[in-house]
């Protein structure tokens, strides 16, 4: 095998305990492999099991928990009261967008004065609080309240300071240097926080400062207690929570996500509700694998390669033609991004390809002047899935190097970036996704000292792909009941990806190749048959062509118009001479498959 091309997975077998899995089952009425599953993902108390399974809207923490909310709460009351304006300042990325919106649309809702900015990416960073406050001064606001971003930009608050406009942070990334000095700072993950929920995403803790004020405002008499219903904003929260990677392990996420999910399917929001259209996505069947793949990516178009304040305004919008307007122009806009990233893509592969070196480093880091700087965070986290390595890569415009930054669970980021912190103009983000901003001159030391701290840190077991199974289950227990009990695991995200189950089977009739890439598998076990649909593994088809083949299957159980299994990966246990071309009987149809993603 070439270096530089990746082999399969290993497979990590769950793990057990046996005691635990039938209190499990007794205690919560549930099937044996649900109970099998929760032991796999970490579950050991029957609290956090409740929790997860169950939690509901009533149960999300209190939000005067976040350190310094009722300095930001008293502060924006006032600026209410005093008919202050106020100016959101967002990220512009989907978290940011659905950020900006919620405290927008809500802050006008309670009568406050508002207008809303949101960064460009064509921007450096640490010149982006200082055109805010440009557009501030313009508007005369007294506060400044940023969504998804500041939390690092102590030098450039202190001179919004300066000119004599409050700033209240809510943001969510780590912290990397000096606390800015503002009204408040809210974020779950400061030093010493206590608050419950340290996995809230941007448009989370905007939804927490809503509530905190919603609370308030309730509490002193200015507002009926049924004048705001702070579950129309959970729409924003569960696109911008999904978009943003947030973890659905996360009990008040899962809260979040769940009902926002269901505030979604009304269609309330009318641009949302266009593009949803655009997009061909069912609202009836709407889940956080389609808002991932169809509705995010058309969003963050904007912020890579156009203008985010669109997307604030979509959201934000009435007017249903000029909702379908815009939501026409969304798509387009991410056809161009597409063809950006092929493009991208094409010329990151073949360099790969031709520099096979490349692999024997655990780390990869890739530099280039022709790549478009809104693209690269896409490039970034398809190269460390594809490759199991933390990924740097860097576009060069104008002597300044943007870079985007994924990793592996084995190397957190912020540590490696902080001992590099002397060739970077600025970073942030979290441990397996972050930014940089680096002058050309210093990128080969940048990519050097990375690589390096890579290398000496990671095993070579850490960069093998793994394929991590929760459960075993014979056929005879994937019934349509079983499958109805698998929702309670919903909703399905970041660190809480649908079940890997596996068994042994035996391949009744010969697989068909099914879209051109695809390979359709028949697997019997017991005298029962289930079709197994194995994505991209056409290539696989000679090798699986064998008589009285025996195989372990790992999949995930998906209903189509029947129970069928989606192959996430294969070991053959027994094997005889090929089979011949024999047809197969008549009730084994076979049957185009468009492309379709694994969840």
């Amino acid at each position: 095998m070439n270096p530089h091309e990746v082999g399969e997975p290993i497979w990590v077998s769950p793990a057990t305990n046996d005691e635990l899995k039938k209190n499990i089952v007794k205690e919560f009425k549930i099937h044996p492999v649900i109970a099998q599953i929760l032991i796999s993902r970490g579950f050991r108390s029957f609290q956090e099991i409740h929790d997860y399974l169950y939690a509901k809207l009533p149960e999300l923490h209190d939000p005067f928990l976040i350190v310094e909310m009722p300095q930001a709460v008293n502060r924006v009351c006032k600026a209410i009261q005093d008919k202050e304006n106020i100016l959101i300042y967002g990220d512009n990325d989907v978290d940011g967008m659905t950020g900006t919106t919620l405290l927008t649309e809500f802050l006008q809702d309670v009568g406050a004065n508002v207008f809303f900015y949101v960064s460009n990416r064509g921007t450096l960073r640490q010149s982006l609080i200082v055109e805010a406050l440009e557009y501030a001064l313009i508007n005369e606001c007294k506060l400044l309240i940023t969504v998804d971003c500041g939390i690092t930009a102590a030098a450039e608050i202190a001179k919004v300071a300066e000119k004599n406009v409050d700033v209240i942070i809510t943001d969510h990334h780590e912290p990397t240097d000096k606390i800015p000095h503002c009204v408040a700072t809210l974020n779950p993950k400061l030093m010493g926080n206590t608050y419950p929920n340290r996995d809230l995403t941007g448009v989370g803790v905007a939804f927490k400062l809503a509530h905190a004020i919603t609370n308030q405002l309730t509490a002193e008499g200015k507002i009926a207690p049924k004048k705001i219903d702070l579950k129309r904003y959970l729409d924003l929260v569960a696109l911008g929570t999904i978009s943003d990677m947030g973890s659905l392990l996360d009990t008040e996420n899962r809260i979040l996500v769940r009902y926002g999910l269901k505030q979604l399917r009304k269609g309330k929001r009318i641009g949302l509700a266009k593009l949803f259209s655009i997009c061909d996505a069912d609202l009836n069947d709407l889940s956080t694998f389609m808002i991932a793949s169809k509705i995010a990516p058309r969003l963050n178009s904007l912020g890579r390669i156009d203008d985010p304040r669109k997307g604030v305004q979509m959201l934000l919008v009435k007017n249903a033609d000029v909702a379908e307007k815009m939501a026409i122009e969304l798509d387009l806009n991410n056809i161009e991004r597409q063809k950006i990233e092929r493009t991208m893509s094409l010329d990151v592969d073949s360099t790969i390809q031709v520099n096979p070196e490349i692999m024997n480093n655990k780390a990869i880091v890739m530099v280039s002047d022709k790549w478009h700087p809104g693209v690269i965070a896409i490039i970034s986290t398809r190269i460390s899935k594809q490759y199991n390595r933390p990924t740097v890569m860097i576009a060069i415009d104008k002597g300044v190097g943007k870079g985007s930054i994924r990793s592996i669970p084995e190397f957190p980021l912020l540590p490696t970036l902080k001992e590099c912190s002397d060739l970077l103009i600025n970073f942030g983000g979290h441990d397996f996704a972050a930014g940089l901003t680096i002058r050309e001159e210093n990128i080969d030391a940048f990519k050097s000292r990375f690589i390096d701290i890579a290398n000496q840190y990671l095993k070579d077991v850490d960069i093998m792909n793994k394929l991590h199974l929760d459960a075993e289950i014979t056929f005879s227990d994937i019934t349509f009941d079983f499958m109805e009990s698998l929702k309670l695991l919903e909703p399905y995200g970041n660190e809480n990806p649908q079940p890997i189950l596996y068994c042994d089977a035996w391949q009744t009739w010969p697989p068909k190749i099914v879209g051109k890439t695809h390979l359709k598998l028949y697997l019997e076990q017991d005298d029962r048959i289930l079709e197994g649909i194995a994505l991209g593994k056409a290539a696989h088809n000679a090798k699986l062509r064998k008589k009285h083949l025996k195989l372990r299957v790992a999949f995930t159980p998906q209903i189509k118009s029947s129970i069928q299994l989606i192959i996430r990966g294969y070991q053959i246990l027994a094997e005889g001479p090929p089979l011949s071309s024999e047809q197969q009987p008549n009730h084994i149809q076979a049957e185009s498959l468009g492309e379709r993603s694994i969840q």
